[in-house]
């Protein structure tokens, strides 16, 4: 059945290449924390937030950096759901010729060393990457296996952070649901269904309908998928029950040509929900249905 309460996670930066690729994507904490204010105005009731080097556009993982957005954005008010990302740390890029050789563009640190920033700025909501992954072409690998996360869903559970839960492929969901038969995981369950990442799960409706099927009782679940099927996509996950995810993290366009700013995707997902006969859900309502505290 269609999800009639819809919530709205507006992706704003990410740590792909595309800070060259487009002006609108923000780089430092106040372009960041702009960017959250302003994708909340426009209905979005979560902001899903990577760091980047102000001065290079890189991403990072700089404890500073995050603590400097979340103060930009409570400063203003603005009633928003923080999700701070937990997945940087896992990339290794191997040389395929001598695989015990690591490539620059390697970040791999251990399950732990990911949550420094969770653990000081305790966030509504962090990720955890639930698998490690053929990153794109090339040599580049993400690296996530079951003794890190389990690491690591233990220490985000003694923070009392929700994880959010991101799926890249139905191997990752099977392994999730374990974590939660082990006890690391606290209901309600709450997944990202990950779609269109070259070497995951491809954006066909027919591999979501699987993934949907293969969560556990009372789970709350969004799902995305990159480029021109973010939007899409929006319908997709709400005709299935679920929530909705777009931002410059995953799209760059609101149509060939127009470059879009997130706050303007996350317009087009309100449009799309209310369409489709669904209301948009608040900060307060996401909250209660992903279980987290009240906002204080």
């Amino acid at each position: 059945m269609p999800n009639e309460n819809v919530i709205i996670t507006a992706a704003l930066t990410g740590a792909g290449n595309t800070v060259r690729r487009s002006p609108h994507v923000p780089v430092t904490p106040e372009q960041i924390a702009k960017n959250a204010v302003e994708a909340a105005d426009a209905g979005a009731a979560v902001v899903h937030i990577h760091v980047r080097d102000p001065e290079t556009g890189d991403p990072s993982r700089d404890t500073k950096l995050y603590r400097e957005v979340v103060e930009r954005i409570k400063e203003t008010g603005t009633d928003v759901v923080i999700n701070l990302t937990a997945g940087m740390g896992g990339d290794l890029v191997i040389d395929p010729n001598e695989p015990l050789n690591h490539l620059p563009g390697t970040d791999l640190v251990s399950g732990l060393d990911r949550l420094p920033h969770v653990e000081e700025l305790l966030p509504d909501i962090c990720t955890l990457d639930c698998g490690s992954l053929n990153f794109g072409d090339g040599s580049n690998l993400y690296v996530s296996t079951p003794d890190m996360l389990r690491q690591g869903a233990k220490r985000i559970q003694e923070l009392g952070v929700r994880p959010e839960l991101e799926i890249f492929d139905t191997g990752q969901l099977w392994f999730a649901k374990q974590l939660l038969a082990e006890g690391l995981l606290d209901d309600p369950t709450v997944f990202q269904l990950c779609m269109g990442i070259p070497w995951g799960a491809p954006a066909d409706p027919g591999v979501l309908q699987s993934m949907v099927n293969m969560l556990p009782e009372g789970a709350q679940f969004a799902s995305f998928a990159l480029g021109r099927m973010q939007m899409p996509w929006v319908a997709q996950s709400i005709l299935l029950g679920g929530h909705a995810r777009v931002g410059l993290e995953d799209n760059l366009y609101l149509g060939k040509g127009n470059k879009a700013t997130n706050a303007q995707l996350v317009e087009r997902a309100v449009t799309i929900t209310e369409s489709l006969g669904s209301r948009v859900a608040t900060p307060d309502e996401a909250r209660a249905m992903l279980g987290l505290k009240p906002r204080s």
